[in-house]
């Protein structure tokens, strides 16, 4: 077999931005899609599907967000058919009317509903009507509606994570992954609806997680929280792995909170968000970077020691669409610097140019650990994302250096 080329593009091209996205997409249309309902949540590197198991409603909400991406950025209507076959089964087989949740997984004993899923069920209405499915808008109305029921949690200005779905209690944990995705989906649904009040919400909760719970962490975010939102530093300490739950600090949230930092900051400015945005960038790069093999570890301790060396494939993206949006707010070269640094690890090791898409997963000496590519919860969100984040920074009329 003849060698691929894969030297490095241009990344800052709008054209290699749009084509990325294009390829991501495809492999998941040519592999996933399951014409019986929905998509296949489990691919292997080559695109094969895995053995069946539970659909989860991470995947299929970020199946939603994957192809109205591809609708409204790239302008390809030939999607539009998969945003309303995601869309569809989001509403009707993950939807529980007897008990008004979404289910997590489809599986008999699913009965617990998450704020984690509630934000991803926001973003994918948000997107579909942004992509200009009108359909979407009933995802929009209930999953606010549930998380304001159920969720809210107005003396925090923040939203709990977990409740029974037959109306049980609040579970007394608390966390900040739940609440950053929530706010991405309340920015997503400002820009969809044109509704004000959603960025309102946005800028409150991004207020609470970046500036007011960091006073006790010495400015870092911490991932796990009481009842009461004071910190719990024993919940899942044996889990720094943990997909949705890690413990110790994660430089991929750092970043993550900065790029979503700046986005706020596009829509409702205020004087606290880009200095914040830059101390979180900073916080991700200077704990997290592997200066020996390269891209950002997954976790470390709060004496600043790698708890988990794995190289994620999201940790870099969110890194890639932080530093592009750092550039274009301050136009400093270390940023575009950045930013060239973590593409050019990124299109080393974790991009498939054989198959397509990202892999999930590598060893601190980026090594595959398995052929595993896309589980159930991953959907090319994220790789997409950062694209789109990059198109924000580096359209025509955005500085360069």
């Amino acid at each position: 077999m003849a060698p691929m080329d894969i030297s490095a593009p241009d990344f800052s091209s709008p054209a290699f931005l749009r084509s990325h996205m294009a390829s991501i997409i495809d492999f998941y249309r040519t592999h996933a899609f399951d014409p019986e309902g929905g998509f296949h949540h489990c691919l292997r590197d080559d695109g094969s599907v895995c053995a069946p198991g539970p659909r989860h409603l991470v995947s299929s909400t970020r199946f939603v967000y994957l192809f109205s991406n591809g609708v409204r950025v790239l302008g390809d209507d030939s999607l539009r058919p998969l945003v309303r076959h995601a869309l569809t089964y989001l509403t009707h087989r993950h939807y529980r009317p007897d008990t008004d949740t979404f289910r997590w997984e489809l599986s008999p004993d699913d009965n617990t509903a998450y704020a984690y899923g509630l934000a991803f069920v926001l973003l994918a209405g948000s997107a579909a009507v942004a992509a200009g499915e009108e359909d979407g808008r009933w995802a929009i109305e209930r999953a606010v509606a549930i998380l304001e029921r159920d969720f809210w949690e107005p003396d925090a200005g923040l939203y709990a994570d977990e409740r029974g779905a037959d109306g049980h209690e609040l579970a007394p944990y608390r966390g900040q992954n739940a609440n950053m995705h929530l706010c991405e989906a309340h920015i997503a649904a400002a820009e969809a609806t044109g509704e004000s009040a959603y960025l309102d919400r946005a800028l409150r909760i991004a207020e609470a997680i970046t500036r007011r719970l960091p006073a006790t962490t010495d400015g870092r975010i911490w991932e796990h929280y009481h009842a009461d939102w004071s910190v719990d530093w024993e919940f899942h300490r044996d889990q720094p792995d943990d997909l949705f739950r890690p413990w110790g600090f994660q430089p991929g949230h750092h970043a993550e909170w900065s790029k979503l930092l700046l986005q706020l900051n596009a829509r409702r400015p205020q004087e606290w968000l880009v200095p914040r945005a830059r101390e979180l960038f900073e916080i991700a790069v200077s704990a997290g970077w592997d200066s020996e093999y390269g891209g950002l570890y997954y976790g470390f301790a709060p004496d600043g020691s790698i708890t988990s060396s794995d190289k994620y494939y999201w940790v870099q993206t969110e890194a890639i669409g932080a530093a592009a949006l750092l550039h274009r707010e301050t136009g400093e070269s270390q940023y575009r610097e950045w930013y060239t640094r973590l593409w050019e690890y990124s299109w080393q090791h974790l991009i498939d140019h054989r198959h397509g898409g990202w892999y999930r997963i590598l060893d601190r000496q980026n090594r595959p650990y398995s052929d595993l590519k896309s589980p159930p919860g991953k959907a090319g969100y994220h790789p997409v994302g950062a694209c789109v984040a990059a198109l924000e920074a580096y359209s025509p009329a955005s500085p360069q250096d």
